[in-house]
């Protein structure tokens, strides 16, 4: 079994399915605890759920790298919807993935920043939950066309258009 596990960790696609959660799920509970750290007015809870942000953020990273050397191993493995939705999905990924960085930056400056000037807290914190927003909804916008490359039981509507590389 762990042979096995450990045989997944050298195929990037398999790293990929496995750490992809993270930016997602991961940033949707930091957030949430975030909020809650707001309404609590807890200096210490908002230490921790900026770290929380920071981390399941900056995940995306590692993600986004995997997913771009599985790609040609996964287009292998896909019909002709999974191609286009496999297209679609690193599209995505490739203009949106600064958003992670983004609100990555903005938590860890959220932290820091307020020991120099406290009253800054508060108003980076907001930032944060609102910058998470936008980035938590194109993390979904993202993980919908990946979540249709290998699983035709998600195909619930016509797959985009093949775009050639000269587009």
């Amino acid at each position: 079994m762990i042979d096995g596990f450990l045989r997944g960790l050298r195929q990037p696609e398999y790293v990929h399915v496995l750490l992809n959660p993270l930016p997602v799920y991961g940033l949707l509970i930091s957030w949430i605890g975030l909020i809650a750290a707001l309404i609590s007015k807890s200096r210490r809870a908002h230490i921790v759920t900026l770290i929380l942000v920071f981390i399941t953020s900056i995940s995306a990273w590692p993600v986004y790298e995997f997913g771009e050397q599985a790609y040609d191993r996964v287009l292998a493995m896909t019909d002709d919807d999974g191609h286009a939705w496999l297209d679609e999905h690193q599209e995505r990924a490739q203009k949106l993935i600064y958003l992670f960085y983004l609100v990555a930056a903005l938590s860890a400056a959220a932290i820091v920043v307020p020991l120099r000037w406290p009253k800054l807290s508060i108003p980076l914190a907001i930032a944060v939950v609102l910058l998470g927003a936008i980035t938590l909804g194109s993390g979904f916008y993202i993980a919908y066309a990946g979540g249709k490359i290998r699983h035709r039981e998600f195909r619930n509507e016509p797959a985009p258009p093949i775009k050639s590389k000269a587009d």
